[in-house]
């Protein structure tokens, strides 16, 4: 969000939080990082079976964040 769309990290972290539908503070909190991962799909630090890994939990948090991201992006292109 920093490089991409110019933000500062005070900005970046408001648009995240925004988009996930928690607060600021809560990014920084694992647990509650965690739980909205699970609930959202988006990854997890370790693997988990039956949830999303590697560029399946990123095409969701690009879809999530109404963000590109490049490696995403060859991907769909590579599919069509």
């Amino acid at each position: 969000m920093q490089l991409n769309y110019r933000m500062r990290l005070p900005e970046a972290k408001k648009y995240v939080a925004d988009k996930l539908h928690v607060s600021a503070f809560d990014l920084s909190d694992s647990t509650v990082m965690r739980n909205l991962r699970e609930e959202l799909d988006i990854g997890l630090i370790e693997a988990v079976p039956g949830l999303s890994k590697g560029l399946a939990a990123k095409s969701r948090i690009a879809d999530l964040l109404d963000i590109k991201i490049a490696a995403v992006d060859i991907l769909k292109g590579q599919m069509s």
